[in-house]
């Protein structure tokens, strides 16, 4: 049966397995030492349904990632013009692209001037911007992934009111609002960060609504966070670690959730030399699921994901691809490059941005049509295309939806 076609079933919770294209199916195999666990074939789709994608379409589009050896840029949007560079980006490279919104960003859409009490703003703005997102992913041809990066314990106020925004769209279409979530709990005891993600991936899997979970700590400032000065060994996870998230998470919704692990990675750019990858962090914690938990049939039994992947160069990107992971945040090189565009388009343009009327071409000439916002944003929004695909090209995604 088609992803298409389940998901035209009713949804529930008791239902949910049968929703998840490519889930698990196993086979207890009792022996004298351990139970076997062996994984149906991972069903890789030959097309992938464009649009705003959830549920068993967005693990399609994973397994059709990890199938091919791609990851998926995800971009912090924090304005319109961000957002329709990374539409636009995703269409010329013919790839998916996530389009993710932060505690900050869900402000910023709000508006500024806003009280943010109960965390009405921040869930207002991100609910809004979403609304837009959908409709207009309809136009790029290409699979768009919605998510809420990051939420330490403090912002849980703010998750709730996504979940509801989401909850009430699921009643209303049978999909959620937003394909995932992250909880960073990372900062937390392990057991309370699992225990907390335990609960919502519960009232989450209701909807059909995927989980991003962060353990270890990724160095580094964004949104707020700043992790510049944590212990060095902290920026990286431990097999057993990742093993235990395995052992939390499964048992509610096999494969439906998503392991941001640390391997050294850091937030921001930095000269070289200072920040120290070790993807083969996640390859040793493939090998010690699939040899704890008696796993065959499968290489990869858990989706990983890269935080702080601005700077990071190209062979160890694709190094941690090959691990297992199907996404990376890119995050502070697209903030640049809308800078870069704005500077770029200031500095051709210079002598008629100085008055409103009077330019080099003659003092009484109007200058209108060039401190149009429209104008010097969409030289923000080219800039911002051009660089992500770049992106695209490290995670080996260019023509990603023709393989």
């Amino acid at each position: 049966m088609s992803s298409a076609s389940l998901l035209t079933q009713k949804a529930s919770s008791a239902t949910f397995g049968g929703l998840i294209k490519g889930q698990r199916k196993i086979s207890s195999l009792r022996s004298s030492s351990k139970k076997t666990i062996t994984k149906a074939a991972v069903s890789v789709p030959t097309t992938l349904k464009t649009g705003v994608v959830t549920g068993a379409d967005f693990i399609d589009v994973m397994n059709h990632a990890r199938h091919h050896g791609y990851a998926i840029p995800a971009v912090n949007c924090t304005m319109s013009s961000v957002t329709n560079a990374c539409l636009e980006a995703a269409k010329v490279a013919n790839a998916p692209m996530i389009i993710q919104f932060s505690h900050g960003g869900g402000l910023n859409f709000a508006g500024k001037g806003l009280s943010n009490e109960d965390q009405k703003a921040a869930v207002t703005g991100c609910v809004a911007e979403a609304l837009r997102v959908r409709e207009l992913a309809k136009l790029y041809g290409v699979p768009v992934i919605l998510h809420t990066d990051h939420c330490a314990k403090n912002l849980l106020g703010w998750f709730d009111g996504l979940l509801e925004a989401n909850e009430k769209y699921f009643k209303e279409h049978g999909e959620p609002l937003f394909t995932s979530h992250m909880l960073d709990l990372s900062e937390e005891p392990i057991e309370e960060n699992l225990e907390i993600c335990q609960k919502y991936l519960k009232r989450m899997k209701a909807i059909n609504c995927f989980l991003e979970m962060e353990i270890g700590i990724t160095g580094g400032e964004e949104d707020g966070v700043d992790n510049s000065d944590v212990a060095p060994e902290d920026l990286y996870s431990k097999p057993e670690e990742i093993h235990d998230v395995y052992k939390a998470l499964q048992p509610i919704a096999p494969d439906f959730y998503s392991i941001a692990a640390a391997f050294g990675n850091v937030h921001g750019v930095y000269a070289p030399g200072n920040v120290k990858l070790t993807p083969t962090i996640l390859g040793n914690a493939q090998k010690y699921i699939i040899e704890k938990e008696g796993i065959t049939g499968q290489e990869k039994p858990v989706y990983f994901v890269f935080h702080g992947g601005s700077g990071s160069s190209r062979a160890e990107i694709r190094e941690a691809i090959s691990y297992g992971v199907i996404k990376m945040n890119i995050d502070t090189d697209t903030q640049w490059s809308m800078w870069e565009g704005v500077r770029d388009y200031e500095a051709k343009n210079n002598g008629y941005l100085q008055t409103q009327i009077g330019n080099p071409e003659g003092a009484d000439k109007p200058n209108k049509k060039f401190y149009d916002p429209r104008a010097w944003m969409r030289s923000a929004e080219l800039a911002t295309v051009k660089r992500l695909q770049g992106a695209y090209e490290d995670l080996n995604a260019i023509g990603a939806c023709a393989k």
